[in-house]
């Protein structure tokens, strides 16, 4: 699943999605922004339907996606939206819609609008990447994704030249000693900098409250009465963001992958510390008791994950040998490792690639440390990494300077012995930021929505499964209703399981709402 780095740095997109849960909409926009959406009778416009074109290096390049099973065709459209909803008749900017239609036009319930997280992630690249998952949705729907306001097509947001972001990612994000402080500010003032000289016209405009407006002019333009929508990880925060601002309009909709909305900059980003220690234990406990069929030493957790901790140690001190001239640092490594822990299916991976850079190879953690910036193989960096940065700084007020940051380094430390540093060096991603916050909380409260499911995973890394619970009690009585997965991974509709799957698709499909507090094994 597309998700989270840390601001912009190491750690995971899914961080700093938490980092932006800690920031909060104004609350008294709910009842007002029922009423008709009109934009300068942009609510009107057609979309021109067409084949789509290849994906742009900001999406990550390749070839335009294949036909569905049986020959449906993607399609893709730009959709008018207003840069900023407060001056409706002013400029405008085109957002970058992708579609298939529903297998069975005769009983089509309307358009399933998916955001697969980040935030920074290309709907147009994410959903034909995971669309057999969803087949039996678009049995009465037609799946449509987008890239948000600064990604993609969506004149996404650029701060520095895939030269500068090798070195950028390379840097020690974790510094031990005044120097590499002084390092790692220099270029967090730099990155900001240039994100303002190369995309300042979108950088106050990318905040999730004017994703949501987005969102709810997409309902209209597609013809449909109500919002269907189907959310993963930084999408339930844009979901939960829509059902408050636009509660009447909630069709059905799944949260999948739920960002915590009570926490705030700090609780958030320890929570997925312990997160991702969790996930990393049940890595170890795994090797443990396969014996000797792992290939890493130790006998026990403990001593697996001091092997780890080791590991990171050496690199911190001397980077090894990794993808042609780069090295593999010690902050691609933690990156590489959180990468792997978001799905099960990586553990063989990653086991792999520690047992690798133990030997002094490092390219393949050092690729899933690229796969988490966006980088492909040609060197070419997506967006994700730009936009996640831009649309969490400008959420939430908060600025933390490398001093406060520093100040809270042992208990980040006592959270996780692996990411704790990183995750506490990562409170002062928007220190440099050059545009304003604009919450102090995030509200979802919805009264009288419809019920939404809220689905968490008990072994989820990015998004704890304590934020499920939260959002179900945020979102209101009667319109959060609790699903749980009691399994491994970030996301749990695309695990697999059949009875999280089925139970989704009766909801969907039929308007089968199960009984909150449902667990899935």
């Amino acid at each position: 699943m597309p998700i989270s780095a840390a601001q912009r740095a190491v750690l995971l997109t899914a961080t700093a999605v938490l980092l932006a849960a800690g920031c909060s909409g104004s609350g008294d926009k709910g009842e007002e922004s029922d009423a008709p959406t009109d934009f300068a009778g942009l609510a009107a416009q057609r979309l021109e339907w067409a084949p789509c074109a290849p994906p742009s290096a900001a999406e990550g390049g390749g070839p335009p996606p294949s036909p569905l099973p049986g020959g449906a065709a993607w399609e893709c459209a730009f959709m008018d939206a207003p840069l900023d909803y407060d001056e409706p008749d002013g400029e405008t900017f085109e957002l970058a819609l992708i579609r298939a239609r529903a297998a069975d036009p005769q009983n089509r319930i309307g358009s399933l609008v998916f955001n697969f997280g980040g935030p920074g992630g290309s709907g147009l690249t994410a959903l034909p990447s995971f669309a057999s998952h969803y087949e039996k949705l678009r049995s009465r729907y037609d799946l449509v994704s987008f890239d948000p306001r600064g990604v993609g097509r969506s004149e996404d947001v650029e701060c520095a030249t895939d030269k500068e972001l090798d070195a950028y990612y390379a840097l020690d994000f974790s510094p031990d000693d005044a120097a590499e402080e002084r390092a790692l500010s220099d270029a967090e003032k730099k990155y900001a900098a240039g994100c303002e000289e190369q995309s300042g016209r979108m950088l106050p405009y990318v905040g999730t409250e004017n994703a949501a407006r987005d969102l709810d002019l997409m309902r209209e333009v597609l013809g449909d009465d109500k919002l269907y929508y189907f959310g993963v990880s930084y999408g339930t925060e844009l979901g939960g963001v829509y059902a408050h601002l636009f509660p009447k309009k909630v069709g059905r909709a799944l949260f999948d992958a739920v960002v915590d909305p009570s926490s705030g900059t700090e609780s958030g980003a320890l929570a997925q510390a312990k997160g991702f220690q969790l996930a990393l234990d049940n890595f170890a406990k795994d090797c443990v008791a396969r014996g000797d069929a792992c290939a890493l030493p130790g006998s026990t957790v403990d001593e697996i994950e001091s092997f780890i901790t080791g590991l990171l140690a050496e690199l911190d001190k001397k980077p090894i040998p990794g993808i042609g001239d780069r090295e593999l640092t010690q902050s691609h490594a933690v990156n590489g490792i959180a990468q792997a822990l978001y799905s099960r299916q990586y553990w063989q991976y990653l086991e792999q690639a520690l047992d690798a850079a133990d030997g002094g190879d490092g390219a393949l953690l050092l690729s899933f440390s690229d796969s988490m910036n966006g980088r492909n193989q040609n060197g070419v960096y997506n967006s994700l990494q730009a936009a996640n940065t831009a649309v969490n700084c400008v959420d939430f007020k908060e600025r933390y300077t490398l001093g406060q940051a520093k100040e809270h380094l042992s208990e980040f430390r006592r959270a996780s012995p692996v990411f704790g540093d990183f995750m506490g060096w990562s409170l002062a991603g928007c220190s440099d930021w050059p545009v304003p916050g604009v919450w102090d909380r995030l509200d979802v409260s919805a009264p009288g929505a419809a019920p939404i499911l809220v689905l968490g995973t008990t072994g989820d890394p990015a998004t704890p499964y304590e934020g499920t619970r939260a959002m179900v009690n945020a979102l209101g009585k009667g319109v959060g209703v609790e699903l749980t997965y009691d399994g491994e991974g970030h996301g749990a509709y695309n695990s697999g399981n059949a009875c999280v799957q089925n139970t989704v698709n009766a909801y969907f499909l039929d308007g089968k709402v199960p009984a909150s507090g449902t667990v899935c094994r």
